[in-house]
């Protein structure tokens, strides 16, 4: 039996205890190292059509900041310029890919005739009469594989998670390696416009149909998560009477807010921006200056919120599960 002193005999000295303490609180933090410093950002960019011209805004407002996200998820228009973003294109030189294609609304109705007022971009829409859609986006995508630098989702200089959803069920399907084109197009492929798009042996159609904004889909590998919603908003002018794809697009966006407005209720992300972009409808891109001066406002909301998502983020203790 040992007697009380020997009992209370230490094997080291108190600065070795304290040394094994500062080891051992290191090896329970592991979990969260790496959260320490530069934050990691989630950006998220909803569907909305025309209006997801406002998420270039957004991209310049990171690039003047300095800022690249660790993740991005995007739906529809914002899968698109998400990869686009992803591929390693600045918010100024995805800016300059679109603005290539302005024309004003005269030259668009003699272009487009029947069709909706729209940014040159659909002269690669063609009229679809089978199919399952209106329109063909195949000469629209056939484009964007000649902008983008690379064509597979591991090619990416950032992670990139494009939102889809599965035709008869109404699943979200994510999708975030194979090929990148048939995703985009599947991304943006709106029920009853554009036909379902087939991808390993599913039929997909818009992510809006199940998330129109995937901020969800970054939060559990990020710091800091923004979500740009670009649904915008609309009224419709006494006498004016909506074509039947303006009936499908707006039948859908309504939708798509309805989905948005109860996951929000749920839970919210850091940064939520929605830039007040009025009466544009999802096929006008010739409005694209009228929605980026409307965007513009939200653009230094987002340097200001992030500003301060940042000077929070640097204040907290290095060892954090939050």
């Amino acid at each position: 039996m040992l007697d009380n002193q020997s009992s209370f005999d230490l094997p080291f000295s108190r600065r070795d205890f304290l040394r094994l303490s500062l080891a051992g609180a290191l090896v329970a933090c592991s979990g969260c190292m790496g959260r320490v410093g530069e934050p990691r950002i989630g950006l998220a960019l909803g569907g909305g059509g025309a209006k997801g011209l406002a998420h270039i805004l957004m991209l310049e407002a990171l690039d003047e900041m300095g800022i690249r996200p660790h993740v991005i998820a995007g739906t529809s228009i914002g899968a698109i310029i998400g990869a686009l973003y992803a591929a390693g294109l600045s918010g100024k030189e995805i800016r300059a890919q679109i603005e290539q294609f302005f024309v004003d609304q005269d030259e668009a109705e003699r272009k487009l005739f029947a069709l909706p007022k729209s940014l040159r971009w659909l002269d690669f829409i063609d009229p679809a009469f089978a199919g399952g859609g209106l329109l063909n986006s195949n000469d629209f995508i056939a484009w964007l594989g000649e902008v983008l630098p690379v064509t597979n989702f591991r090619d990416l200089k950032t992670p990139l998670k494009v939102i889809t959803a599965e035709l008869l069920t109404g699943r979200e399907v994510i999708l975030k390696s194979g090929a990148l084109l048939p995703a985009l197009q599947a991304s943006m492929a709106m029920p009853g416009v554009f036909p379902p798009v087939g991808v390993d042996g599913q039929s997909l159609v818009d992510g809006g149909v199940a998330n129109p904004l995937p901020y969800d889909r970054v939060q559990e590998d990020c710091d800091i998560v923004i979500a740009i919603d670009v649904s915008g908003n609309r009224s419709l002018p006494d006498g004016e009477t909506l074509s039947s794809i303006g009936v499908l697009t707006q039948s859908f966006t309504a939708m798509s807010r309805n989905i948005l407005l109860e996951k929000l209720k749920r839970e919210r992300p850091a940064i939520y921006i929605k830039p007040d972009i009025r009466n544009v409808k999802v096929l006008e891109f010739y409005k694209a200056r009228e929605v980026f001066e409307q965007a513009r406002p939200a653009q230094q909301q987002l340097i200001k919120d992030l500003k301060k998502a940042i000077r929070r983020h640097d204040g907290r203790p290095g060892c954090t599960t939050g």
